[in-house]
């Protein structure tokens, strides 16, 4: 007969070994996904950025369309 002894430590050696060549698996799917998620998350955030930059940008040049048209003072005629 088998001594249960060695087939206990044999199965807790086979468990060890799968579960450190499984774990670096598992954390590689979590990287990417987690690094998918965080370029997703800094392209949304520099669409936002890019958004509110080019709306100052409208908004100083209505401002200064604004203030020139209101600035302009046509020649007086002399009839």
């Amino acid at each position: 007969m088998r001594n249960p002894v060695k087939r206990l430590a044999t199965l807790v050696m086979l468990g060890v070994v799968s579960a450190t060549c499984l774990a670096p698996v598992a954390q590689a799917g979590n990287s990417a996904a987690a690094q998918a998620r965080a370029e997703r998350k800094m392209q949304k955030k520099q669409q936002k950025a890019m958004k509110k930059y080019l709306k100052a940008q409208k908004k100083a040049q209505n401002r200064m369309i604004k203030k020139d048209r209101k600035n302009t003072h046509y020649p007086t005629h002399s009839y």
